[in-house]
Parts: C-alpha cells; sequence; structure tokens
C-alpha cells in the first residue's frame, strides 16, 4: 500500500476558484481497448498498479477507463474513476447517482441466481421494494436486539477455542474455517425460527454452497441452491416471511432477498472483512495488544459485562477496527449512474460529468488520500481517538454510506473485545491473495482490567 497514492500538491482555494478540467483517459478501440485494460488489471499490473500509473499518467485522481469484465459479460465497460476522498462521496449521494443494477458493477448477474428477481442489492433506493426489503431487515434486526450479543458471544467462545486447540496441537490454527460456520450459524439464529437449521439441512457443506454462488453469478445455477439456502429459509423462516407477505412481498421473493443478503454478509464481512483485521491487530504487536486488553476488561467489568454500551466506550478499539478498514476496506468498489448532468469535484478540480455515464470509486485510494489522512500508508491504532479522531470519521465510507451513519463496525467490535477478554497477545501469518488467516500462537489472558 505504500505507493497507492502519489501526494499531490496541497490546494486550499474554494471550489469557485477550481479550475474546470476536461476528465483525461480513453475507453481505446470498440472492444480491443477494453479487452487492454482487463489484461491490464488482471495479469500485467494488479488492482492497484492499474488505478496508480493511470493516476500518475493523467496528473489526475478523476479518469477514463474500462473496468473489468469487458467483452463480452458486460456490454458497457465504460467509466470515469474517482481515487480521492474529496470525489468520491458523490457515489453515496441518491440525488445525483442511480443505483439501478450496479451492484456489481458494469455488469449485473443472471437473475436466474435469485429466482428471476431483482433483489435488494439491485434496486435503486427510489425503487419502493427497496425501500420495503430494507425495512424488513431492520425490523428484524430490532426485534433480536437483545439476543444478537449473546449470539455473538456463544458462537465466538467455541471459534476461539477451536482455534486455540488446534494452536496447541499443530502451532497452526485455521481461523477462517470455523469463521466461515460462525457466520452462517449468526445468520440462521436472527432471521429462522430454527436456531440451528445448518445442523440438520446444510451441515458443514453451508461455507461451500455460498463460494460456489459467488462463483458462478455469471452463469445460471441457481438450481442447486433450491436443495440448500432455499430450504433452510423456506422451512425455519416462517416469521420472517409471514412479515414479509404483511408488506406484500411473495414468500419466494422474500426467501431469495435473504439468502443474497447472507451471501453478501458472509462473503463480505467474515471472508474479506475478518481475517485482514486480525492480522492487522496481530501485526501492531504486544504493545497496543496490552492497550486494547487494558481498555476492553475495565470497560466490560465497569459495565458488567459486553454490552452495546460497553462497546460505544471503547475507543480506542473502534479505532483500531476503522484503522483497518480505512486502509483495506471490505467493499472496495462503489458504482453509480449520473443521474443527469453534474460536476464532480477534487482537491484542485472540477470535472462536468454527463447523465447515464458510470461513475466508480475506489476506494483504498479514497481512504488513503494523504490530503486528508497523514502517512496514510501507516497503519495507526489511534488514528480515531480524540476530537481530531472524531473529526476524521466522516472522512470514511462503507457500503452504504459514511461511517458516522453506519453500525457495521461495531460487529467486528464485539468480536475484538471477545478475543482480548480471553487472550493478551497472539501472533499470526496472513495469505492476501486469498484472505487466509493463519494464528501460529495464543497467551491466555493473565489479568481481567
Amino acid at each position: 500500500m505504500s505507493s497507492l497514492i502519489v501526494p499531490l500538491q496541497d490546494d486550499s482555494r474554494s471550489s469557485s476558484d477550481l479550475p474546470l478540467r476536461e476528465i483525461p483517459g480513453s475507453y481505446g478501440l470498440p472492444i480491443l481497448g477494453a479487452i487492454k485494460d482487463r489484461w491490464d488489471f488482471f495479469y500485467l499490473q494488479g488492482e492497484h498498479k492499474f488505478f496508480q500509473t493511470r493516476m500518475e499518467k493523467y496528473g489526475s485522481t478523476v479518469f477514463r477507463v474500462n473496468m473489468p469484465p469487458g467483452p463480452w459479460i458486460s456490454k458497457d465497460p465504460r467509466v470515469i474513476v474517482l481515487l480521492d476522498g474529496n470525489s468520491f462521496p458523490v457515489l453515496f449521494d441518491n440525488t445525483k447517482v442511480e443505483k439501478l443494477n450496479v451492484f456489481v458493477g458494469t455488469y449485473m448477474p443472471s437473475t436466474s441466481f435469485t429466482g428471476g428477481y431483482r433483489v435488494c442489492s439491485y434496486l435503486d433506493p427510489s425503487e419502493p421494494k427497496h425501500r420495503i426489503f430494507k425495512s424488513l431487515l431492520f425490523s428484524t434486526l430490532a426485534s433480536r436486539h437483545n439476543d444478537i450479543i449473546p449470539m455473538f458471544q456463544d458462537g465466538l467462545e467455541r471459534l476461539f477455542s477451536k482455534v486455540e486447540q488446534q494452536v496447541k496441537e499443530t502451532s497452526r490454527g485455521d481461523f477462517n474455517t470455523p469463521s466461515d460456520s460462525l457466520s452462517l450459524e449468526i445468520f440462521f439464529r436472527i432471521f429462522c425460527d430454527d436456531e440451528r437449521p445448518t445442523d440438520t439441512i446444510l451441515g458443514s457443506d453451508g461455507p461451500s454452497i455460498i463460494k460456489k454462488w459467488v462463483i458462478f453469478q455469471i452463469s445460471p445455477f441457481n438450481h442447486w441452491l433450491k436443495g440448500g439456502l432455499y430450504e433452510v429459509f423456506s422451512t425455519s423462516g416462517k416469521t420472517f416471511l409471514d412479515k414479509a407477505e404483511s408488506e406484500g412481498v411473495t414468500r419466494e421473493e422474500a426467501i431469495h432477498n435473504c439468502y443474497s443478503l447472507l451471501v453478501s454478509t458472509h462473503h463480505l464481512v467474515y471472508q474479506i472483512g475478518f481475517p485482514p483485521l486480525m492480522y492487522r491487530i496481530a501485526s501492531a504487536g504486544e504493545i497496543l495488544h496490552r492497550e486494547l486488553a487494558r481498555e476492553i476488561r475495565s470497560v466490560v467489568k465497569s459495565e458488567g459485562g459486553v454490552t452495546m454500551n460497553a462497546i460505544n466506550k471503547m475507543v480506542l478499539t473502534k479505532s483500531v477496527i476503522l484503522e483497518t478498514f480505512r486502509i483495506e476496506p471490505p467493499v472496495p468498489y462503489q458504482y453509480g449512474r449520473a443521474k443527469n448532468d453534474l460536476v464532480i469535484q477534487t482537491h484542485d478540480a472540477k470535472f462536468k460529468v454527463k447523465k447515464g455515464e458510470m461513475i466508480f470509486g475506489f476506494q483504498p485510494f479514497a481512504t488513503n488520500d494523504p490530503k486528508i489522512f497523514s502517512d496514510p500508508e501507516k497503519f495507526k491504532g489511534n488514528r480515531f481517538v480524540g476530537e481530531k479522531g472524531k473529526e476524521l470519521m466522516k472522512y470514511l465510507y462503507w457500503s452504504n454510506g459514511k461511517n458516522i451513519n453506519d453500525p457495521t463496525p461495531d460487529d467486528k467490535q464485539c468480536a475484538v473485545a471477545e478475543f482480548f477478554l480471553r487472550y493478551d497477545t497472539f501472533t499470526a501469518d496472513y495469505e492476501a491473495g486469498t484472505k487466509k488467516l493463519t494464528i501460529k500462537s495464543l497467551k491466555k489472558a493473565t489479568s481481567s482490567a
């Protein structure tokens, strides 16, 4: 990450003083240009260098390029790329951009994966069913509010015990496999009447089914889901499905939305988000571990347990988590199509975007913007502590908007809290490509505060 962004000359001019520039870059020849960009992205340069070299070439954090997959999966791979923290937020402004069918970018997988329905991920917020599905989700979570933390605690206790036993026996603890199973269990316990449907229906095949569903998103393989995830929700999710029907949504459409949400949550949080979080903490060393353990144990002792109120008081813990996802966001891509002609503003220029053009933001650059974050490539566990730290939080973004409006990081905070209630310090190996985390050593907690 050390060369992701080239520091630009500071510019404190007001927006009215900024020059209006043409958006640089080229899409190249039809088909061939998109194939070349795809080749660069996957094989010759890799993801980060792909954007870095073009930013340097054009002297701009905004430029035109083709985003994979391109021909013959995507009909139109052309995008306008945003790589700075000043222009990036436009992608969360629903008055300026449309989110219709852009969840995974310039193409949309076949709806045969979801029973022929466009699930919530592909709906624009202006569509009525988007509100219905979001309301169903939030009302279900609210109804289980008092149960969610105990569910996490129970599952994490078993996860850490499995890893600890592996470390004792082989000096190598697989963190990913039990974490996969935990994410499925928590989800089912929230949305299903039967708290443990994976034991009787999916068994140990749940994580592999989800991985297949993600891999084959560009082909019609929905039939094998009917015997797995579909059956879980249709047989065990009566309360949720009854509520959906009362809102005018068929049970089948609600089922497909539910397992689509499960796949997204499982893949993005537990497979992409959780392993790098634990590795960043492991790599930070024992001094930070002691500070985290001291804060977590003190707060839990004073609050009488791991509660939402206790979690909100873990200032350093939250900062460490935010810093991890600032450097390595679980959802790195954001897409939106311009609803009307608009002007996008960076730190030092303005650019016109025409109605209908696809805008793409690569978040690892936006949240490593050197004009916003000092030493952006460096991990600073306490970056978001104190008044200055709180001010920086508004420049963090997750899949649905600004960090200050999104409770998602608290889920990881609960897991980190449970970990340091149990252990003083640990070491780990991490494979960035596969997101595989292996625990090498664990030191049991020697004090309660």
